[in-house]
């Protein structure tokens, strides 16, 4: 598997009202880690041919990070079948390392024109698994 992190701090726009990060918070980082592996290992060719989806979401909060902590957030494919491609997505507190978040999401693959399910071509789980 082949693994990508990036660090975030939290800022006051991050927040709810009880002065934790909002969940709504959590799912937008999951999904902008999300997009920035596929950014990063896919070019303009292979992105103007397939998209993404999601299918499903499952998350586990731990414990709630606060104003100007840095959270690492980790992600990684953990399985591909046909369509479907499950990412794991871990936020940490990254002074502490501890466990924030762990989320899997089912994303689908699509294909551009016809907006229909596409089998993960051979080359896509190559990409994201070679070390």
């Amino acid at each position: 598997m082949l693994e990508y992190s990036k660090i975030f701090k939290v800022t006051r726009q991050d927040l709810d009202e009880l002065k934790h990060v909002n969940n709504i918070r959590y799912v937008e980082w999951i999904q902008e880690i999300s997009k920035q592996h596929w950014f990063h290992l896919t070019d303009e060719t292979i992105r103007d041919t397939m998209v993404w989806v999601v299918k499903k979401h499952t998350i586990e909060y731990y414990k709630s990070a606060v104003l100007d902590d840095e959270i690492k957030v980790n992600t990684y494919i953990k399985d591909t079948k046909g369509p479907i491609s499950v990412r794991a997505v871990e936020i940490k507190s990254n002074k502490s390392g501890q466990i924030l978040v762990n989320a899997l999401t089912e994303w689908c693959l699509l294909d551009v024109e016809t907006l229909r399910p596409k089998r993960v071509p051979e080359s896509i789980i190559t990409l994201f698994t070679k070390q």
